[in-house]
């Protein structure tokens, strides 16, 4: 596959800006997202960012009734951020199941997606499901406009031997439920990587950029939460 067009990739930060400034005029919308049920949920970034990018996130699904945290490991700088093996990020999870009791629901934007299902692997026993928005885990990386950004910024090379085994695993069936957020006019990734045949998938219209403040991305996120989705 290919990665998006250049006139996509060119319209990523207007359109990105436009669905910030969407969020104004989306009560009605985000009333209808379902009510909570308490379970704990956490809050996994995209490349380079870190808690503050899934603020409005972390604040709907809060006051839907959820317990959603950020994942509080700084930016995310792939395993520069969560280990080698994703130790950290999986300690970070072990304690929120410790300290709730519960397994976590784990919802990640774009990389953190990525590092999400990585996590479900692993430890599939603290996890109960994982929700991905345009993270692109199902096919090469090559068929993004981000796949350089990530080489410098993670030190990781994409045909790295540890990288492609990782990537290998990651793309595989998960052990728990998962659904995929994703959309085809996506400028960064293209959106036909970012869900494959196993679990539901749920279409937006979205940019790459921002994608985790559209309206209809926090209700689909709420009602896949919800089992209406």
């Amino acid at each position: 596959m290919k990665p998006p067009s250049k006139r996509l990739w060119a319209l990523e930060v207007p359109r990105g800006a436009f669905g910030l400034a969407s969020l104004a005029f989306a009560g009605a919308t985000l009333a209808q997202g379902p009510r909570g049920d308490g379970r704990p949920v956490l809050l996994l970034p995209g490349l380079f960012n870190g808690d503050r990018s899934n603020m409005f996130l972390r604040r709907y699904l809060v006051s839907l009734g959820y317990r959603a945290e950020g994942w509080g490991l700084g930016r995310n700088f792939g395993a520069r951020a969560i280990g080698a093996e994703g130790d950290r990020l999986i300690d970070r999870v072990r304690a929120l199941h410790d300290e709730t009791g519960e397994r976590v629901t784990l919802v990640g934007v774009s990389l953190g997606g990525i590092m999400a299902r990585f996590v479900a692997h692993q430890a599939p026993d603290l996890v109960r499901e994982v929700i991905t928005i345009s993270s692109p885990f199902a096919g090469s990386p090559r068929a993004t406009n981000v796949w350089r950004a990530f080489e410098a910024l993670t030190g990781e090379r994409i045909d790295a031997p540890e990288v492609i085994a990782r990537s290998a695993l990651i793309a595989q069936p998960l052990p728990v439920p998962t659904s995929a957020i994703w959309s085809r006019s996506d400028g960064l990734v293209n959106g036909m990587i970012c869900h494959d045949g196993d679990g539901r998938a749920v279409e937006v219209r979205s940019s790459h950029l921002g994608v985790q403040v559209r309206p209809q991305v926090l209700l689909a996120v709420a009602q896949v939460l919800g089992g209406v989705a």
